[in-house]
């Protein structure tokens, strides 16, 4: 049965993104705002260029309150290795993803565009609706 269900069910479809140009305190913020782990950064044409997480912004904000340096874009502090969900695939195998990896969300792109995020808790509450 958890086959059977796919992750463009469960993701969040309205999900925050960032651009690379945007400064990172400011990401930071909206992270600690919208109780996010991270979000994807995309270009102008929606293309996923990067990830940006707490622990991405951790080291810009720890250089610009501990070293009294500026802040930076989001496109010089966000990492650039990302894993992809598609909206098609099962949520059986995003759940073994999230078990084996690190990863708290996984950005989810159809046709080289961002279309939303599945993060453990989205995968958590479909989980729960089966139990």
């Amino acid at each position: 049965m958890l086959k059977s269900l796919l992750v463009k069910d469960y993701m969040t479809a309205d999900h925050l993104v960032f651009s690379p140009e945007m400064d990172v305190l400011a990401a930071v913020h909206q992270l600690i705002e919208h109780r996010l782990s991270g979000a994807p950064v995309i270009d102008g044409e929606g293309r996923l260029v990067g990830f940006f997480s707490e622990k991405d912004g951790l080291k810009v904000a720890l250089n610009a309150s501990y070293y009294e340096q500026p802040g930076a874009p989001v496109g010089q502090a966000m990492s650039r290795d990302i894993k992809t969900l598609s909206p098609e695939a099962s949520l059986a195998d995003a759940v073994e993803l999230f078990v084996q990896q690190a990863y708290r969300v996984y950005p989810v792109v159809a046709n080289g565009k961002v279309v939303g995020q599945l993060s453990r808790s989205d995968a958590l509450k479909a989980l729960e609706k089966l139990w």
